[in-house]
């Protein structure tokens, strides 16, 4: 069982960060949000994916001119993104948005920093200090020479200074980067020094497939040493694939319940089906299943009745068919063309049995 590092814990919306709670999967949008309209609908698919957490961008006066009518469309906190015009953030928080992400390389001076900081803490919200490898504060690359975890955690330090100075501690903090040796490094170093509940993320991660090993190795690598307190995966894809994947790493450390768990075997020369298209049609199929579930995918007899009978649902496949598993228990062959139908059904009668319980 991981051990989860001890934090402090602020609140986003309605949604715990740090201190041992559930962790939360963030993403955020790529529409205009100056357009409400197109904004609200990818939101909505960001939260029927199960999106805990959604930010947006305000990059200037019409953006956060929308947000109130999507915050009134949306049914998960919202986080207003400012880069550059502190006056962002102070129009955000009229607007009503849960929290405030800045970016402390790239925000102003002191003083603009502090009056986001009254702002802010005048309406009771958190926000994220996102520190990022590649927008560093001009002194600090002059002092290390390049980015480093030290500079990064040096940059944090110094607006979280600012922070207390003015008794404000409701803070997440991130330091990402695109290198994720460098990220996990920055990450392990902070969490030495501070008790802030951590953001983590491999910012610009790249397509989904390498994207997706990036921020597992990076995510995955922190989350199994008891680091981190929300995440996000970061694609160059769309967002509710960012959501599916931040979902993935937390269920396969045992930090997340929600959805079907799919295990099947890698295959070799005993398979007797076409185990891939079964694999990838029942992905597809199960993607948005909420109910925690794990459903076994087995290509012989060697490993498959076991791996089968100790999943809530399963089948273990043999030439031309296989043997159903429901709760442990065999329920007779099926032939292999109607494997899929019959898993079909028997989850949707685990979905009914279990929302009884």
């Amino acid at each position: 069982m991981i051990k989860r590092r001890k934090t402090r814990q602020v609140m986003v919306g309605e949604v715990p960060i740090g201190d041992g709670a559930p962790v939360p999967v963030q993403s955020m949008t790529t529409t205009k949000t100056h357009d409400a309209q197109a904004t609200i609908e990818q939101i909505r698919r960001l939260e029927e994916a199960g999106c805990q957490i959604i930010r947006v961008t305000v990059p200037n006066q019409a953006a956060a001119d929308a947000l109130p009518e999507i915050r009134r469309n949306m049914t998960v906190p919202l986080v207003a993104d400012i880069h550059f015009d502190y006056r962002m953030a102070l129009s955000a928080v009229d607007a009503g948005v849960d929290k405030i992400r800045i970016n402390p390389g790239n925000i102003g001076d002191r003083e603009r920093v502090s009056q986001v900081l009254a702002k802010v803490k005048g309406a009771g919200l958190p926000i994220r200090i996102g520190v990022n490898a590649g927008s560093l504060e001009k002194e600090l690359l002059e002092k290390y020479g390049f980015p480093t975890a030290e500079a990064m955690v040096d940059s944090a330090r110094r607006h979280i200074r600012i922070c207390e100075e003015f008794d404000f501690t409701d803070i997440v903090v991130s330091l990402k980067s695109s290198d994720t040796a460098l990220m996990i490094e920055a990450y392990r170093l902070f969490a030495q020094e501070f008790d802030y509940p951590l953001h983590l993320g491999v910012t610009e991660a790249g397509p989904s497939r390498s994207g997706t090993i990036k921020s597992a190795v990076g995510i995955g690598t922190l989350l199994a040493e008891g680091i981190g307190d929300t995440i996000r995966v970061s694609l160059t894809d769309d967002p509710v694939e960012e959501v599916q994947a931040g979902f993935e790493i937390l269920k396969s450390l045992g930090l997340a319940s929600k959805g079907v768990t799919i295990v099947a075997c890698p295959t070799c020369g005993r398979l007797e089906v076409d185990l891939f298209k079964i694999a990838g049609e029942m992905e597809e199929k199960l993607k948005d299943v909420k109910t925690p579930m794990s459903v076994a995918l087995m290509g012989c007899a060697v490993n498959g009745p076991g791996e089968a009978s100790h999943t809530d649902l399963g089948i273990a496949f043999g030439k031309g068919g296989g043997i159903l598993y429901y709760k442990g228990k065999s329920l007779g062959r099926v032939r292999e063309e109607e494997a899929i139908d019959r898993l079909l059904e028997l989850i949707e009668k685990y979905e009914s049995s279990e929302g009884n319980n």
